[in-house]
């Protein structure tokens, strides 16, 4: 029997609201998936002081365990991820420095370029352009106790981090001794002295500096380096760094802990000793005549981390030995460092 149209326009009705309801769930998801993969992007020039990262974009994350279980001399290994323009990681320096002087013989630190700045081509996190850098260095400054000029971003800024980190790699092929100086020689240039490190000839004088063959340097950083510069990259998204400062302590069978972001001292000490429970701690001189002996430049952050004085004295302790001919200082609007005088790297 023929169904009335009544019923037959009723059935029309729920067909045609149960295919309104499905389009528009489906519309939903993907518009939450859309959503989802923009916040997902980060800008990889906000470094957020209160967790102490700068943080990259990232899609996924995995696992490369064998790739932290080379071979090693000393108890514990780390791989330390950095950038030469990372905020955060200049602010860790003091502790750095520490845990290199008390675990020196229990530790061996491998520097690995993260990539933190590809180029300009993005424009996220209320940073689109390299002026917008340069007021959070100057809050970053003050957060890490850590002397950092944002002015360089507006007077000569950089287009990306990845040549600086490129002359790195071709630091590290000669000497990875000299290479963690040349580290050193280029943030104090970009973050006191406002040089734009991509530049050559800034990379030239750091590698001077530090007792670099150039021509080998220059050689290096045109060719090979760039090939384990792109292999830091890869073993970093093997391992699913997301941002700056990271670092993965591994012991000798294959035991591993991450210290994520800028920590106090007592967090990368705890992990150590948590790895290597017989860790024996070095009893070092903290003289300054001693520490800079050690570390030829220093900041009254890190003065104060590797002498144990209190902070609020370090700052006229040091312009005294300045004013006594020992020190010379470099003063910068948002702080300054020190170092010995006459005093190659």
């Amino acid at each position: 029997m023929e169904q009335p149209s009544a019923v037959r326009h009723l059935k029309k009705m729920k067909i045609t609201y149960l295919i309104l309801i499905t389009i528009f769930a489906i519309g939903n998801l993907a518009c939450q998936t859309q959503t989802k993969k923009k916040m997902e992007i980060k800008n990889p020039l906000i470094c957020d002081p209160e967790s102490g990262i700068c943080e990259i974009p990232t899609n996924k994350t995995s696992s490369a365990n064998s790739s932290l279980e080379k071979a090693r001399i000393k108890p514990i290994k780390i791989i330390y991820y950095t950038d030469p323009i990372c905020s955060s990681c200049w602010g860790i320096e003091p502790q750095l420095r520490k845990l290199k002087l008390e675990y020196g013989n229990n530790i061996e630190v491998e520097y690995r370029m993260g990539g933190l700045l590809r180029d300009w081509s993005y424009n996220s996190g209320g940073i689109s352009k390299p002026s917008d850098v340069a007021h959070h260095w100057d809050e970053a400054s003050i957060f890490y106790d850590m002397p950092m000029v944002g002015d360089v971003w507006l007077e000569d800024p950089l287009h990306s981090s990845y040549p600086p980190s490129i002359a790195f790699k071709a630091a590290q092929i000669q000497d990875n001794e000299k290479a963690i100086l040349f580290l050193r020689e280029i943030r104090e240039m970009v973050f006191l002295q406002k040089k734009n490190i991509t530049k050559w000839e800034y990379l030239e004088l750091a590698g001077k500096k530090v007792g670099l063959d150039i021509i080998k340097f220059k050689a290096d950083y045109e060719g090979k380096a760039k090939e384990l510069f792109e292999e830091d990259l890869k073993l970093g998204r093997e391992l699913g760094v997301r941002g700056f400062p990271t670092m993965f302590f591994t012991d000798s069978t294959g035991n591993k802990e991450m210290v994520y972001g800028s920590k106090p001292y007592s967090t990368f000490e705890n992990v150590l000793v948590k790895l290597y429970p017989s860790a024996t701690k070095n009893i070092y001189d903290k003289t300054w005549n001693a520490v800079f002996s050690k570390y030829h430049s220093l900041t009254a952050k890190e003065f104060s981390e590797l002498t144990e004085k209190p902070r609020n004295e370090c700052e006229k302790y040091l312009d005294d030995l300045t004013a006594n001919g020992k020190l010379e200082k470099l003063a910068t609007k948002n702080g300054a460092i020190w170092a010995l005088k006459n005093t190659s790297r």
